[in-house]
């Protein structure tokens, strides 16, 4: 309601009172708008790669964790594949970086400490060089790792279509995850093979190289001398890892070349001359079994834990396995190897099951 003085011709408004429980409910209606219109606005959005998981899809850009997995399949609800599994072309709504779900701030579930502990590793690449230390669950424990073949020799080679997959890059791809799993939860990480360039990589086809050395050293054509090589050089290290650490493994990667029709499940030799290494390998298959149980449980799991002969086992000084990953020529087994999430959560299980053995081992 409006007053007019027609002498003054001035406009007077005439104010009437507003409950204040009105005015509270009317300013917080404003004020959440407001945050939800900029919230949205904020928003960033991006599309996968082929052969991407929403696990990879993350960790490319800057999210990890369940914390993230969980808000990231909220947010895109009605967009996703079977199994949460992400499509070719779509445009992805990503959780917020800034806060709980950045890389920077993940504590997969172990509370933060008041100084964040981190250590450089190059060769992880550049997005993923700097490693968080969330636990000091394998604080005395030192693992040597080295991925099959490399350098002139890429080992087993299977094919789609017309692309090659080299045995060497997706084994050393899976020992790079390893390696920094193992770093994370405190131990001490000697990456034996290395390649300067190529880091943890989310494609699904892996571009070939024959940069890969011996910790810098050039590697030998000939296998023995490959072999020798790369015992020769844990045994050195382990020389002086012996005195400081209660607990040192070394694992060897790779992937069988079989014929096309033979399905294969993860597999492990021990060393029969060390009754450790044979304790390894089963709780690497017994770790392996219970994860097939857990999420493809009428598949089953058929990996095998056996005794071989083998140069590396009999030639390194610290308790070793020697695991193949699957057959390189199985279509059905080559989406083990093609599919980042798949070579992360083959490395994460490996993890799992050095820190069960350790810790059987070391507090027992």
């Amino acid at each position: 309601m409006l007053a007019v003085d027609t002498k003054q011709t001035t406009v007077i408004a005439v104010a009437f009172p507003i409950p204040m429980n009105t005015m509270i409910r009317l300013i917080c209606t404003i004020f959440f708008s407001l945050l939800l219109c900029t919230l949205y606005a904020q928003q960033e959005q991006a599309k996968p790669r082929q052969g991407e998981g929403v696990y990879a899809f993350l960790r490319r850009h800057n999210r990890q964790g369940k914390a993230a997995y969980d808000a990231f399949i909220e947010l895109n609800r009605g967009k996703l594949g079977k199994n949460n599994s992400l499509k070719m072309g779509v445009n992805y709504t990503l959780p917020p970086l800034q806060g709980a779900f950045s890389a920077a701030n993940s504590s997969s579930g172990s509370s933060a400490s008041a100084t964040t502990r981190r250590i450089r590793e190059p060769l992880f690449g550049k997005k993923l060089a700097d490693v968080e230390i969330k636990t000091d669950r394998l604080k005395d424990a030192c693992f040597y790792i080295v991925s099959g073949h490399g350098g002139p020799d890429p080992g087993a080679i299977g094919k789609v279509g017309n692309i090659e997959l080299h045995e060497d890059e997706y084994a050393y791809d899976v020992a790079l995850r390893l390696a920094r799993n193992l770093m994370m939860e405190g131990a001490k990480v000697h990456i034996i093979i290395q390649d300067a360039k190529d880091g943890i990589r989310d494609d699904k086809y892996l571009s070939n190289s024959k940069r890969e050395t011996c910790m810098g050293d050039p590697i030998p054509l000939n296998q023995v001398q490959r072999l020798k090589q790369r015992s020769d050089k844990i045994n050195q290290l382990y020389k002086e890892d012996s005195k400081k650490y209660k607990y040192c493994r070394s694992i060897f990667i790779h992937i069988d070349s079989r014929s096309k029709k033979q399905q294969t499940d993860v597999y492990f030799y021990y060393s029969d001359k060390k009754p450790a290494s044979k304790q390894l390998a089963t709780r690497m298959k017994n770790t392996f079994e219970q994860k097939y149980k857990r999420h493809q449980p009428n598949r089953g799991f058929s990996g095998t834990v056996s005794a071989r002969n083998l140069y590396v086992l009999n030639n390194t000084t610290p308790v070793g396995i020697f695991t193949e990953l699957g057959n390189l020529q199985n279509t059905f087994d080559q989406r083990r190897f093609v599919i980042s999430d798949n070579r992360q959560a083959l490395a994460n299980w490996m993890c799992e099951a050095f820190r069960l053995d350790y810790e059987a081992t070391v507090k027992k």
